[in-house]
C-alpha cells in the first residue's frame, strides 16, 4: 500500500506538469479568443446594421480567430513562429515587439501563466480521465470570459452556451452533479439573476446585470447543481465589492459606472470545481 501511495504522488506531479504545458498553450490561444471575439462581435453587428439598411457592408474581409495572422497591433508586423512560443517569447522579447519596441501586454503572459496554474490544479485534482479533461475545457472557457467581461463589459454566447451544454453533458453519468441537479442548476442559476435584474431595475429604473451574466450563472449551475449556487452568488458578489470599492479608492472608477461581474462569478465558479463540496461545506455531493 505504502508502494502505491508513494508511486502515485509522481505520477500524478507528472501529470500536473504535462497539464501545465497544455495549459500554457491554450492560454496562448486563449489570448487570441479574448482578443479576437469581441471585435469578431462588433463586425458581424456592423453587417447586420448595413444589411438591413441596405447599405453597402463595413466589413467584408475575412476575420476570425485563424486569419489574418497574429501581427503587432501597433506596426502591424506579422509575428514569426519564433515569436509565438508561449511565455518564453514575451520573456525573451523583453515584453517588447522586436520590430518597433513597443510594449506587449502584460495580458498575454498573464492569461498563459493563469491557465497553466489552473490545469495543473485541475490534473491534481481530477486525474486524467474525461472528467479532468471536461474541467479544464470549463476552465478554459472561463478564464476567456472572465478576461472578455473585465475588457468589454461582454460574455459572449459563443462561449457561455457551449460551457451549459457542455456541463450538462458531463453530468450525465454524475461527474460532477447528479443530472437533475445540474438541469435544476441550470434553471436556477439564469432564473435568479433574471429575478434580480428585475427588481434592480424596478427600483432603480436602471440595469444591475446583463444577459450574459444570466447565461454564466446558468452554466455553473449546469456545472456544479443547484445546491451550490448560493455559496457561488455570495462569493461572487462579495468579490465584486471588493473589486469595486477598490477600484473606486484607486481612482478607476467612478461612482455608479458598471463593473463587469463575469471574472466574480468565474472565479467563484472556479472555486467551487477545485475545491468541491467541502469547501462548499453542503455535503449533498463528493465529487
Amino acid at each position: 500500500m505504502f508502494f502505491l501511495e508513494a508511486y502515485a504522488v509522481p505520477g500524478q506531479a507528472a501529470f500536473a506538469g504535462m497539464a501545465a504545458v497544455l495549459g500554457l498553450l491554450v492560454g496562448s490561444f486563449l489570448n487570441v479568443v479574448i482578443h479576437r471575439l469581441p471585435i469578431m462581435m462588433l463586425r458581424d453587428s456592423a453587417n447586420f446594421v448595413a444589411l438591413e439598411r441596405g447599405e453597402a457592408l463595413p466589413h467584408t474581409g475575412r476575420y476570425d480567430l485563424w486569419l489574418p495572422h497574429s501581427a503587432c497591433p501597433h506596426c502591424q508586423t506579422p509575428l514569426p513562429a519564433h515569436h509565438k512560443v508561449p511565455l518564453l517569447s514575451w520573456l525573451l522579447l523583453g515584453g517588447r515587439c522586436a520590430q518597433c519596441k513597443a510594449p506587449i501586454g502584460w495580458r498575454y503572459p498573464a492569461v498563459e501563466v493563469l491557465t497553466a496554474a489552473l490545469f495543473a490544479l485541475v490534473a491534481w485534482r481530477f486525474g486524467a480521465g474525461l472528467t479532468g479533461l471536461a474541467v479544464m475545457s470549463c476552465t478554459a472557457l472561463l478564464v476567456a470570459l472572465a478576461f472578455i467581461d473585465a475588457e468589454t463589459m461582454l460574455l459572449p454566447d459563443d462561449l457561455t452556451l457551449p460551457l451549459l451544454w457542455l456541463g450538462l453533458l458531463v453530468n450525465i453519468n454524475h461527474r460532477i452533479a447528479p443530472l437533475h441537479d445540474a438541469v435544476l442548476g441550470a434553471m436556477a442559476g439564469y432564473g435568479v439573476l433574471w429575478l434580480i435584474f428585475w427588481i434592480f431595475k424596478l427600483i432603480t429604473g436602471k440595469d444591475g446585470l446583463g444577459y450574459g451574466d444570466f447565461k454564466l450563472m446558468a452554466a455553473l449551475g449546469a456545472w456544479l447543481g443547484w445546491q451550490a449556487l448560493p455559496l457561488v452568488l455570495l462569493l461572487a458578489s462579495a468579490m465584486g465589492a471588493v473589486l469595486g470599492l477598490t477600484m473606486l479608492l484607486a481612482g478607476r472608477h467612478q461612482r455608479g459606472q458598471a463593473i463587469p461581474f463575469g471574472p466574480s462569478l468565474a472565479i467563484a465558479g472556479l472555486l467551487a470545481l477545485l475545491l468541491g463540496t467541502h469547501w462548499l461545506s453542503l455535503g449533498i455531493y463528493d465529487y
